[in-house]
């Protein structure tokens, strides 16, 4: 995984992972690891939080996907922006490493249709999005507020995220991150 620091401006952000920083204390961002679906310097950036599974299959909220198709698919919180509103992503991994397709903001029916042409399809549900205005997330990142990454398959495939992923991640970037994010919550408690 291609894990780094500092922010390094790049041309587009797009298909990127956001890691918050140890430090960034929002609620909606603590421990978050964030896919970026777009990103431009005129339309601001969007992307998900991939880390924040709500426990639910999309069949357990909604008596009307029980026992169908999309019975068993995963639902994560997206983000804090239009929680209300269900974002469904497909994807498939390409043979380059770390390469892939992204089909995000589909409607059911072309997730199922892509699930029925390749069964390598990954599909998951998101409830809201996080957002950020042209600019916002660049100044962010110059305040090192986040950690740029790029997708890798092996830790991402199968949507198998939880909030501990995102310790192990950041923790393994360097010793003082390690202490960072291992620190307890509210240490003027111990």
């Amino acid at each position: 995984m291609n894990l780094t620091h500092r922010y390094q401006p790049q041309t587009c952000l797009s298909g990127s992972i956001l890691l918050s920083h140890p430090n960034l204390k929002d609620p909606n961002f603590a421990q978050t690891i964030v896919f970026l679906s777009a990103h431009s310097d005129d339309q601001g950036t969007l992307g998900v939080i991939l880390n924040r599974p709500i426990g639910q299959a999309l069949g357990e909220m909604d008596d009307q996907f029980k026992g169908g198709f999309f019975s068993e698919v995963p639902v994560f919180e997206g983000g804090p922006v239009e929680r209300e509103k269900l974002i469904v992503a497909a994807w498939e991994w390409l043979e380059s490493p770390n390469s892939f397709k992204l089909y995000f903001g589909i409607d059911l029916e072309k997730a199922e249709s892509l699930k029925c042409e390749n069964k390598q399809v990954e599909i998951a549900c998101f409830l809201g999005h996080s957002g950020w205005s042209p600019g916002q997330l660049e100044s962010e990142l110059d305040e090192e507020a986040w950690l740029v990454s790029s997708l890798d398959h092996d830790l991402f495939s199968k949507m198998n995220l939880k909030r501990e992923t995102w310790k192990k991640i950041v923790g393994g970037m360097s010793d003082e991150l390690h202490l960072l994010a291992n620190a307890p919550e509210s240490p003027w408690l111990n």
